[in-house]
C-alpha cells in the first residue's frame, strides 16, 4: 500500500525539469545545479492541530505544506526548483492521498517546482516539506544588513490568518464572504517569490512572517544587531479582517498572529517609493510600517504616540 500511495502522489505532482537527472523512484534523487548559482535549502514541518485545525481539507493542507516552505525562499530571493516530501499518517488513505496531492501540485506548477523524493510512514498526522531553490552568488537576502535609519516594509496584509484560525476555533467562519476571504489566507497562503526576486539588490534585510510580525522582524533585528519602532497605524490590514474584529483585536492579529507569510524587509528611505512601485507592479503592494534605530528588540507606537506593550509577542512552539 506504502508504494502504491508513493505512485498517487508522484502522478499528480509531475513536474519535468532537465535539472532532475533522477528523481522519485530511487533511493535518493540526483539533482543539477546550474552554474553560477547558490542552493538555498529550507524545511518545515507541518502538525495536525499545531499548524492547521483538525477536519482542515486535504487539497489544503497539500498547498499549505508547500506554501509555507516557499515562503522561506521567498525571504532569501531564491527561485524555487525541486521539493522533498515526508508524509506521516494514521492510515492510509488513497482519497486523502489524492487531495493533498492535488492541492500542493495547483501550486507547485506556479514554479515549475519538481517533487523528487520523500519518504511515507504510519504514525501521528505531520508533513515535512524541504525546499530547494536558486540565487546567483552574493545576492541572497538574509536577516542581517538592516542599518539605523532604514525603512520597515511588509507585503500585503497581516493578520487575516489569524483572525480566519480564531473564527475556526469559536466556531464562527460560516459562509459569509469576509470570513471566506479570512479563511483562505489561513488555507491557502501565497507565497511572495516574486516579491522576493524583486527585492534582491534593494533590501538591506528580509525575513518572512510565520510567528507573528513582532517575533520574526524580532529575529531580524537580532541578526542585525538593531531594534525596530513599529506604527501601530500603519499595519497594512484587510477590509474582511476590520469588518469582522475591532480595532484592538485586529491590531494584536497583524502584530503577533502569525501565518501570514508576508516578506518584512529593511531598506534605505530613498529606495521605499521606488521598491513599492516594482511590487505594485507584480502585484504585491508593500506598506512602510516603521523604521530601524539603534539598540535591540521591537517597539510599537499607537496613533496617540504612546508606546504600546502586546499582549502577545508572536508563536513559539515550547513557550509557556
Amino acid at each position: 500500500m506504502e508504494f502504491t500511495l508513493i505512485d498517487r502522489i508522484r502522478e499528480r505532482t509531475a513536474q519535468g525539469r532537465d535539472d532532475v537527472r533522477l528523481g522519485i523512484g530511487d533511493d535518493a534523487a540526483l539533482l543539477a545545479v546550474p552554474a553560477g548559482q547558490e542552493l538555498a535549502v529550507s524545511i518545515d514541518t507541518l502538525v495536525e492541530g499545531v499548524h492547521f485545525p483538525i477536519g482542515t481539507a486535504a487539497a489544503d493542507i497539500g498547498w499549505k505544506s508547500l506554501a509555507v516552505n516557499l515562503s522561506d525562499l521567498a525571504a532569501m530571493g531564491a527561485t524555487p526548483a525541486w521539493a522533498l516530501l515526508a508524509l506521516t499518517l494514521p492510515s492510509a488513505d488513497p482519497a486523502f492521498i489524492d487531495g493533498f496531492a492535488t492541492g500542493f501540485a495547483q501550486l507547485a506548477q506556479s514554479y515549475r517546482l519538481a517533487l523528487v523524493g520523500g519518504d511515507t510512514t504510519r504514525g501521528a498526522f505531520t508533513v515535512s516539506v524541504a525546499v530547494h531553490g536558486f540565487v546567483p552568488p552574493g545576492k541572497a537576502l538574509t536577516r542581517a544588513g538592516a542599518q539605523a535609519g532604514d525603512a520597515i516594509l511588509v507585503t500585503g496584509t497581516l493578520g487575516d490568518a489569524a483572525a480566519g484560525l480564531r473564527l475556526v476555533q469559536s466556531g464562527n467562519s460560516g459562509i459569509d464572504l469576509r470570513s471566506a476571504l479570512l479563511l483562505e489566507r489561513l488555507n491557502r497562503p501565497t507565497p511572495r517569490v516574486a516579491a522576493g526576486l524583486a527585492l534582491r539588490g534593494h533590501a538591506s534585510a528580509c525575513i518572512d512572517v510565520s510567528d507573528g510580525l513582532l517575533a520574526d522582524l524580532g529575529h531580524l533585528c537580532a541578526a542585525s544587531h538593531v531594534g525596530a519602532e513599529i506604527e501601530a497605524p500603519l499595519l497594512p490590514r484587510s477590509s474582511a479582517l476590520l469588518d469582522l474584529f475591532d480595532e484592538a483585536a485586529s491590531r494584536d492579529f497583524a502584530l503577533s498572529g502569525g501565518d501570514d507569510y508576508e516578506l518584512c524587509f529593511t531598506l534605505p528611505v530613498q529606495h521605499v517609493a521606488a521598491v513599492q512601485a516594482d511590487l505594485a507592479r507584480i502585484g504585491c503592494g508593500a506598506t512602510k510600517i516603521g523604521r530601524v534605530v539603534e539598540g535591540s528588540g521591537v517597539s510599537v507606537r499607537d496613533a496617540d504616540g504612546r508606546w504600546l506593550e502586546p499582549v502577545h509577542r508572536g508563536w513559539d512552539h515550547f513557550g509557556a
